[in-house]
């Protein structure tokens, strides 16, 4: 079998895996849906008190809640997938199985968090978004190309999360327990993609900077695109944006890993 069938197959394997999880997949969406109208009542008073705040009307600051609670599993925007598995391979030492298989460390993860995001997108992101149209007006697009360059910008925003979150799981080469870095990590992505606040909500040079940090392209560009707020040569500058980070991250977190299995010996090997 061809390298880009062993990655196909592990992203399947990845999609197959979570998709076992019925109980806990439920569990997901009822947490989604109830977080969702928490904030969205939240959002609704916010935006009563300041109409276009960060740019957006009362129903697009809606629609940016709830692309959120859709996005939350599959770009993992409060961790979880593979960061803590790998993590405690390398602990254990049977990351050294892995690095012995005729496929690379990176994209065999990769792999298999695109098919963990794909699972999430479909069974905890479209029902949450589904019960909100019954109950607020949201500002969803009519036109597919916008729906399509949405789909486009979860992929790049997918691969962008797990770029950086392979640099944090890679700590645990160097340290004995990842868990202070995964919080860290967590706390990062929260407040930066745009989870519990559009980043165009803070003001001047600060807000500027939010905007341009890799974070921002997890969930800020992608719910700006279902928006609309990209248009024309925008949705290209904006998957470029989110291609740029990816590929910078990606290149980061290849010399780490050629570091960590040059100098480090494996804990436990």
């Amino acid at each position: 079998m061809r390298l880009s069938g062993v990655y196909f197959a592990v992203a399947a394997g990845g999609f197959r895996r979570y998709s076992t999880y019925r109980v806990a997949t439920a569990a997901g969406v009822f947490t989604n849906t109830v977080f969702g109208f928490i904030l969205a009542y939240t959002f609704t008073a916010l935006w009563s008190e300041r109409p276009h705040l960060g740019g957006y009307d009362e129903s697009q600051a809606l629609t940016f809640v709830w692309t959120g609670q859709a996005l939350l599993a599959a770009a993992a925007l409060i961790g979880g997938g593979f960061q803590e598995e790998l993590q405690e391979r390398i602990r254990t030492g049977d990351v050294a199985v892995d690095l012995y298989r005729p496929a690379d460390l990176q994209l065999w993860w990769l792999s298999a968090d695109l098919g963990r995001a794909c699972f999430h997108l479909l069974g905890r992101g479209v029902a949450p978004i589904a019960v909100a149209a019954f109950f607020f007006e949201l500002a969803l697009p009519a036109s597919p190309l916008t729906w399509a360059a949405f789909l486009v910008s979860v992929v790049l925003a997918v691969v962008t999360g797990f770029a950086l979150r392979y640099l944090f799981a890679l700590s645990a080469f160097w340290l004995l327990d990842g868990t202070g870095l995964n919080m860290l990590s967590t706390l990062l992505s929260m407040f930066f993609s745009g989870m519990l606040l559009p980043l165009t909500v803070f003001p001047g040079a600060f807000g500027e900077v939010v905007r341009l940090l890799p974070w921002a392209a997890t969930m800020q560009v992608p719910a700006d695109v279902l928006l609309g707020e990209y248009e024309g040569a925008g949705v290209l500058g904006a998957f470029g944006f989110q291609a740029a980070w990816a590929a910078v991250l990606l290149a980061a977190g290849r010399a780490l890993q050629s570091l960590a299995t040059r100098k480090v010996v494996v804990q436990g090997g």
